[in-house]
């Protein structure tokens, strides 16, 4: 794809991006409830957590703070759940492999505040894990996004400069973590987070599904 200029790397964002995670999620988060006592919650209300890391959704949904030891349990608690049960429901967004087919020949990665078991668990259930060339999972640094040291390491992984790369997602956190890195950003409509956070976060792009990313990939080339 010569029309894409200095842009050499994609890194997406997986839940509510590359994959509509939104029902394993919640059960997985209602199991770690139930065990620990709490009354189940909506998957709705579950899923509006979704986004910023397992122990910040399991904070927030047993209305504890993230430093509390209850808390790391009711993590370890789902996580156990999750990665026994990572593709239950869950299915790839409309549009990803038509997205992925057509970028193959780029240097792909996924940033994600998801823990590494779990998102190594979702990708390899779907059989997407070999179209990327690295995974940058939520425990692998201090910081999650939006911070950009996610991004950065990620295209540290993938052998190429902050500047050539296109961070995509559904979520304030990816636009505001790439934009911080440096990268070019476009949003996705219709993921897990709420369209208005999309759009306040101010992407370069925002597209309706990934089918139409590789449109959006060479018009942020041509204006570089």
């Amino acid at each position: 794809m010569s029309e894409l200029g200095k842009l050499r790397a994609v890194i997406f964002d997986l839940d509510g991006t590359l994959v509509d995670s939104r029902r394993d999620i919640a059960e997985a988060a209602n199991h770690a409830l139930e065990k620990s006592g709490r009354a189940r919650l909506s998957h709705a209300e579950l899923e509006s957590y979704v986004g910023d890391g397992a122990p910040l959704l399991l904070a927030r949904a047993a209305r504890l703070d993230v430093s509390d030891p209850r808390t790391a349990a009711l993590v370890t608690d789902f996580l156990d759940y999750y990665a026994a049960h990572p593709v239950d429901h869950t299915e790839v967004m409309p549009g990803t492999l038509e997205a992925l087919d057509a970028l193959a020949d780029l240097a792909l990665g996924v940033c994600t505040n998801k823990p590494r078991i779990t998102s190594v668990a979702v990708l390899e259930g779907l059989g997407l894990a070999a179209r990327f060339h690295s995974v940058v999972a939520g425990d692998d640094l201090p910081e999650r996004k939006p911070h950009p040291s996610m991004v950065q390491e990620a295209a540290r992984k993938l052998g190429v400069s902050v500047s050539e790369v296109v961070m995509v997602g559904d979520g304030p956190q990816d636009i505001e973590s790439g934009r911080a890195a440096g990268a070019r950003t476009v949003g996705v409509r219709g993921g897990i987070q709420a369209i208005e956070r999309l759009v306040a976060a101010g992407p370069d792009l925002l597209i309706d599904t990934l089918a139409d990313l590789p449109a959006a990939l060479v018009s942020l080339g041509s204006a570089r």
